[in-house]
């Protein structure tokens, strides 16, 4: 894992605090460290790595907010604190619809959380800070240039993610500030997008809201105590209106099926998809994990039509490990 001081967002970009309306440093404090290590055998490893380093927000008394793919299957997670001190954590929770994971310190930690505002309140054009573990040389001044739905490859969809520009450099479980210092928001990915005929990074934040109705679930259970959704094992992107294949996960049900790269999919149960929107949304309005999913699928000429039995994808993920 690479040092804190190895690295610094360019002064232009770092938020000054004369700027804000609260007290920046010390909400820049509620930002830890996160450095999470993953068994090589595990279901996510081979995708995600086994080394895995980003940031997390305390947001009640040791608890760590963070974004799940972090934390996925860690055996060990160490949350790095300002003063120097490492802290062991235990990853509590992880919920594969929102992407949030949680991490609870195992030792004190002697920070103030970070209280939650509100992601729906917050509109494009709000100046924001995009915090960073390491205070304001590891954070940056942001502003909100959309608010719109989100589509992951990985079987994921938000109706509305927030995104920021410019963009974190480390932006795997920040925490967006509002100009009150209030957390509305989680880093999830770094994506480009184009302006002016140029290309610029911005930053997919998940909103705050969609943690209320989880969170106390991802306490007690350390995931939402609902039926799953139906999970396929498929990576998928949208090309001129199609939903074309690009990737199929080892052990899961498209693989079984003999899903294979390349293939699109034209149609679930009969309905005609022409977006990943399309295609997870008529998915998952089939029944919860385990419904057989039809599809129609084209493949080089041929069109066939094939039964995916769904699944839970939990099932695959190894147990953290209790201390």
């Amino acid at each position: 894992m690479p040092a804190l001081t190895e690295w610094r967002v360019p002064p232009a970009n770092q938020p000054r605090a004369s700027d804000y309306g609260f007290d920046l440093d010390r909400a820049l404090a509620s930002i830890v460290g996160l450095h999470a290590i993953i068994p090589p055998d595990a279901f996510s490893a081979e995708t995600l790595g086994t080394e895995r380093a980003g940031n997390g927000v305390v947001i009640d008394d040791g608890l760590v907010l963070t974004i799940g793919y972090l934390i996925t299957e860690a055996e060990s997670v160490w949350l790095h604190l300002a003063d120097g001190r490492v802290v062991e954590g235990h990853a509590l929770g992880f919920d594969s619809v929102t992407g949030f994971g949680l991490v609870q310190a195992l030792g004190q930690l002697d920070i103030e959380p970070l209280p939650l505002g509100s992601s729906a309140a917050s509109r494009i054009g709000d100046r924001v800070v995009v915090g960073g573990a390491g205070g304001r040389t590891r954070s940056v001044a942001s502003q909100i240039v959309a608010k719109q739905e989100f589509a992951g490859y990985w079987e994921y969809l938000l109706d509305e993610a927030v995104f920021t520009y410019p963009a974190h450099p480390n932006w795997g479980g920040t925490g967006l500030l509002n100009e009150r210092g209030e957390l509305i928001g989680i880093g999830s990915l770094q994506l480009e997008r184009e302006r002016d005929g140029k290309g610029e990074h911005v930053n997919m934040v998940v909103p705050i809201d969609l943690l209320k109705p989880v969170l106390d679930d991802l306490r007690k259970f350390g995931r939402v105590n609902k039926p799953a959704r139906p999970w396929l094992g498929l990576y998928s992107t949208e090309i001129d209106n199609r939903v074309v294949v690009i990737g199929i996960s080892a052990n899961g049900p498209a693989a079984r099926a003999e899903l294979k790269t390349g293939d699109v999919i034209l149609a679930v149960d009969g309905d005609k998809v022409t977006s990943q929107t399309a295609f997870y949304r008529k998915m998952w309005a089939l029944g919860a994990a385990g419904v057989d999913v039809p599809l129609t699928v084209h493949h080089e000429g041929v069109t066939f039509d094939v039964t995916v039995t769904s699944t839970d994808r939990f099932k695959l993920l190894k147990a953290p490990k209790l201390h």
